[in-house]
């Protein structure tokens, strides 16, 4: 787990994947920089490695964090992902072992190790209560918890998983903050898992595959700022 890394609950992830690039994708950042101002919030964004760059540099609040590195050190690899490089382009952190890009858990640890051997914070996918547990115990920052048959379906998880897998992290390491994920398309996932207890979530198509990918940003953003302090007094 990288030390003094700061992201505070309530936070939303969006994943870009491989919907958005460039300069649309740099249009869409500073509007979520905008947002995430205006709401207090910290929001994580995932963008192709080749506009980490642009994204780190022409935005303030957000987090830019890479889709996923390799563990390997300077030298040979062609073709992968060096942690060097991710930091020096100006991401804060990276995903690792999203469905679409599972490791084994020993290549977590590595890839953990390296993380915050170069200075960037962790943000570990996993399906499972089980696996959920396994990688808490691998010490990342983050946590996404997210059913893989869940992904891109519009389905979010059921509460019984929200609460299951918080709990399962919270008994092993109480510092991971679990963000839950899949299935989140609309506002009302967003109230529904931050009511049953969710520190964060985020999501892929709501945002990508909206009319108004800025407009949907904001209707959860706003939606996260609001359940979050109904729920937490503020």
């Amino acid at each position: 787990m990288l030390k003094n890394y700061k992201i505070r609950a309530p936070y939303f992830e969006i994943g870009p994947k491989c919907f958005m690039w460039g300069e649309r994708m740099l249009k869409l950042a500073q509007a979520v920089d905008k947002i995430a101002m205006k709401y207090d919030l910290d929001v994580i964004i995932t963008p192709q490695y080749a506009d980490i760059r642009l994204l780190a540099e022409n935005t303030e609040r957000i987090h830019v964090y890479a889709q996923h590195m390799d563990s390997l050190v300077p030298g040979r690899g062609l073709g992968s992902v060096l942690p060097e490089s991710v930091k020096e382009a100006g991401a804060v952190g990276v995903m690792l072992n999203h469905a679409e890009k599972k490791l084994t858990l020993p290549e977590i640890k590595a890839t953990i190790a390296r993380a915050d051997e170069v200075g960037l914070a962790t943000i570990v996918c996993a399906d499972s209560v089980d696996e959920i547990r396994e990688v808490a115990l691998l010490a990342p920052n983050l946590i996404v918890a997210e059913p893989t048959e869940l992904i891109g379906t519009g389905v979010a998880s059921d509460m019984k998983y929200v609460r299951d897998t918080i709990e399962a992290v919270r008994a092993i390491n109480p510092d991971i903050m679990v963000l839950q994920g899949a299935g989140i398309s609309g506002p009302d996932d967003v109230a529904n898992v931050i009511r049953a207890g969710a520190q964060a979530t985020g999501c892929t198509s709501g945002v990508m595959k909206a009319a108004d990918p800025e407009a949907a940003a904001e209707e959860m953003l706003y939606t996260l700022r609001k359940t979050w302090d109904e729920v937490h007094g503020k």
